[in-house]
């Protein structure tokens, strides 16, 4: 039986959960995730963990921070004005905004802190700091 190996496409059903076994993210009711080993497609220690299972194989693998989204970063975290808001929007804790910056690329924030006159944004990725489980199962290998 073929085992899964880098450039080889592959599919996956998983199941990720956070340390106090909160799902928060899952293949279950829709397709399998189908993605090339090596492309950098997916976090590296998902990808590492699929490397050498064979078709029909299920494992449960621990990422720690540094294999998954990093570590969470303080330098991210930053205060904006609620004066350059829209007027009329109502923001709150745990709400996502799109930004765009001066070189008119785009950020993926979370509001983690509100004030009268400041937001407190977070642009990491809400998973990151945290180490990550994930029950996986190798559907198909394509070479």
């Amino acid at each position: 039986m073929a085992e899964a190996k880098k450039g080889d496409i592959v599919l996956v059903h998983y199941t990720g959960k956070l340390a106090d076994g909160t799902v928060f993210d899952t293949s279950k009711e829709r397709h399998p995730l189908k993605f090339t080993i090596g492309n950098g497609q997916v976090i590296a220690g998902f990808e590492q963990a699929i490397i050498g299972m064979s078709p029909g194989d299920s494992k449960t693998v621990r990422i720690p921070p540094a294999e998954a989204y990093g570590d969470h970063r303080k330098d991210l975290v930053i205060t904006f004005s609620r004066s350059q808001l829209p007027q009329g929007m109502n923001p709150k804790v745990g709400q996502r905004l799109e930004l765009t910056q001066e070189n008119d690329q785009t950020a993926l924030v979370t509001i983690v802190g509100v004030t009268d006159t400041d937001l407190m944004l977070d642009a990491n990725h809400p998973l990151a700091g945290k180490e990550l489980t994930f029950d996986l199962q190798l559907g198909t290998i394509e070479e």
